[in-house]
């Protein structure tokens, strides 16, 4: 996609009032995906934008008198114009808890109970892929920040580390997820997949959501909150929205002692290569050990000479 220059993010206060809207919005995410109120997670995300819109004309009221470039604003964004093409508009926490508002609207517009018929393929075709495209366009042809990008590549060549890191992935996997998925009985929550046909579908399916994980919970609630916090907040609060979603997904029992650490990490991960390319390849290791452990758990005697459990 093409680049666009964009402006020095303003200084992220190590505490400030604007985490209120913002946790408000992200415990959205257990309201819709864990409680599964969905009254409760719309109340939250109105109150969080609410919050958020008092915040900014608080701090506008206080910067009115101000020249716009004593407060490092474009002379256009100042007064409320359009920025000229290919320069961004300042960060805006309104703008951007509704671009995450909008994607777990989207999401929780869709049941996530794992299924692997056709209908189920649309549904979560449509309902993910439109959590990712509705914020995207928005942010770039509604509010015109380019907001949310997917820079693939990042920061260049993998390095010893990453390549380190993969091989570990799949050991801790392998380790992990057998015991996880089988003692907890969670492996029940996925359908029995016990012919070719269902196994391929599996297959398909898992790979799918765990790219989909990274281009909406990082690419866009993690580089959103960034905009506005420092690192590890916007870390934290992104790993509420991340773990809530795999919950109902069916990471379920003590699963969230997983997905916890491995949100954080995924989060962590991106921010030091800002690579897609790097935390989707993490992410898609990690998921062919869940398929094969899924595998394993509906069919006894398929791969048993491959894990302990």
């Amino acid at each position: 996609m093409p680049a666009h220059p964009s402006l020095p993010l303003p200084p992220r206060p190590a505490w400030s009032w604007a985490l209120v809207p913002a946790f408000l919005a992200c415990l959205a995410a257990p309201a819709f995906f864990v409680l599964r109120i969905p009254w409760l997670g719309w109340a939250l995300l109105a109150a969080a934008l609410l919050a958020a819109l008092v915040l900014e004309r608080r701090r506008a009221r206080g910067t009115d008198a101000a020249p716009a470039g004593a407060r490092g604003l474009p002379v256009a964004a100042s007064l409320g114009t359009a920025p000229a093409v290919g320069i961004r508009r300042p960060p805006s926490l309104v703008r951007d808890l509704s671009l995450v508002a909008a994607g777990l609207l989207v999401v929780s517009a869709i049941p996530l109970k794992a299924e692997l018929d056709d209908f189920a393929f649309v549904r979560f075709g449509l309902g993910l892929g439109g959590a990712v495209a509705v914020p995207y366009v928005v942010s770039r042809w509604v509010y015109r920040d380019y907001a949310i990008r997917f820079p693939w590549r990042g920061g260049g060549r993998w390095t010893r580390f990453q390549w380190t890191w993969l091989v570990l992935v799949l050991a801790l996997g392998w380790l992990i997820l057998p015991f996880y998925f089988i003692t907890s009985g969670v492996y029940t929550n996925w359908p029995v997949v016990d012919t070719p046909q269902l196994i391929a579908r599996l297959f398909v399916g898992v790979g799918s959501v765990g790219i989909w994980d990274e281009l909406f919970f990082i690419c866009t609630v993690f580089a959103l909150l960034r905009r506005h916090f420092p690192d590890w907040q916007a870390n934290a609060l992104q790993a509420i929205v991340f773990v809530s979603f795999l919950w109902e997904l069916g990471y379920q029992a003590w699963g969230p002692f997983l997905t916890i650490p491995f949100a954080l990490l995924q989060g962590f991960i991106f921010m030091v290569t800002r690579s897609l390319g790097y935390v989707v390849t993490v992410h898609l290791l990690f998921d062919a050990v869940v398929f094969l452990v899924l595998v394993h758990a509906h069919n006894p005697g398929l791969l048993d000479g491959l894990f302990l459990v």
